[in-house]
């Protein structure tokens, strides 16, 4: 049960607006104050239960996020917000994004909007709360990311060029 008295989050920014950055941020502002439910931000994966990703994923920062994911420790929870972190948002379909944070590693919860509201934030984090639960119950381990050069192609390299 201590997991979900104070669950510890990490933020990661994949290259968003900073729109849904705000948000998050507003979250642990005395006005919403996330620390009531034990939610602390912190600054190191090692340490972190639930990872709150905002951005569209793209060629630049897939490294980064997968190499913040596979530092988590089990069991971990990855939670999606804002659209850009759900599908791509305004962004999908460019030369640059993947897309959404489900394109590379696992996400658990979702909290859709453009930019979502610090209630649905907090509401995401308290829905994740019972899967972590669950997953410590049952030993679940996540899969560990390992990124191949196919899975994500470089921009500006073409796959048949030999090396």
């Amino acid at each position: 049960m201590a997991l979900a008295k104070s669950p510890w989050i990490i933020h990661v920014n994949c290259n968003s607006c900073n729109g849904c950055d705000i948000e998050v941020i507003a979250c642990l502002t005395p006005l919403y104050d996330a620390e009531r439910f034990g939610v602390l931000n912190i600054g190191t994966p090692k340490q972190a239960d639930i990872m709150v990703v905002t951005g569209a994923v793209n060629y630049k920062n897939v490294n980064v996020l997968v190499n913040i994911y596979n530092q988590i420790p089990d069991p971990k929870v990855v939670i999606a917000v804002g659209a850009c972190a759900s599908t791509g948002g305004i962004f999908h379909g460019c030369y640059n994004v993947i897309g959404g944070v489900d394109q590379v590693i696992p996400v658990d919860i979702y909290v859709p909007g453009c930019c979502p509201r610090p209630e649905a934030i907090l509401d995401g984090i308290m829905a994740a709360l019972p899967i972590l639960e669950d997953k410590k119950k049952k030993n679940i381990k996540g899969k560990e990311v390992k990124l191949k050069r196919n899975e994500v192609p470089v921009p500006g390299d073409s796959l048949d060029t030999p090396r």
